[in-house]
């Protein structure tokens, strides 16, 4: 008789089945990028690389670091599964943002092959959609995974998309135009609707 599998899949496994996905959909989809015309180099963008696997690395306890600070706190299991919810939006949001922009996305800091400022669609909502899809979903997998260390991972990785946010916005200004991508700045908040900084 097959085990009842759904019983053994805890919110946590959940959550980095989530993850797993859209890492893999995510790589895999950079294939249909546009070609990078100019990118910005310079310390600060190895910078935010190393924030971002530091984050990573504290975020989902990886190499047993957990150990180090084991402090945790409980989280009621309809919370977590709650918590799985909002990953699977945040997860959903930078596909939906990841779409929109079609041949104009990048991994990196860079100009494309006919970039434009995209103010439409998720772009209408916030600025950087993809960034703040991340930040939801990762702040709902360190409140599920209940560590301080998970904890300081998404504050790392919230470190991170902000320095990279002000490295994005003053490579586009520079590129498409200050006066528009000020326009737009004033229009659309950066990451949090109706919030604007």
């Amino acid at each position: 008789m097959a085990p009842d599998w759904p019983a053994h899949i805890t919110p946590i496994l959940a959550i980095y089945g989530l993850w797993v996905v859209w890492v893999v959909s995510w790589w895999t989809a950079a294939l249909w990028a546009a070609p990078t015309v100019k990118r910005p180099i310079g310390p600060l963008a190895i910078l935010d690389r190393i924030l971002f696997v530091a984050g990573a690395v504290l975020l989902f306890g990886l190499f047993h670091v957990q150990d180090i600070a084991p402090l945790h706190w409980a989280v009621p299991t309809v919370v977590a599964w709650a918590l799985v919810g909002v990953v699977g939006f945040g997860v959903l949001f930078t596909w939906w943002a990841r779409l929109h922009l079609g041949r104009l996305w990048s991994n990196m800091i860079n100009l494309k092959e006919g970039h434009r400022i995209v103010d439409t669609g998720p772009y209408g909502i916030v600025r950087h959609p993809i960034y703040a899809g991340l930040l939801l979903a990762v702040f709902a997998t360190a409140a599920e995974r209940a560590t301080l260390l998970a904890l300081a991972g998404a504050g790392i990785y919230l470190v991170a998309l902000l320095l990279r946010v002000w490295r994005e916005e003053r490579f586009l200004s520079e590129e498409l135009g200050a006066e528009a991508y000020a326009a737009y700045r004033a229009r659309v908040p950066a990451l949090v609707p109706f919030f604007r900084i």
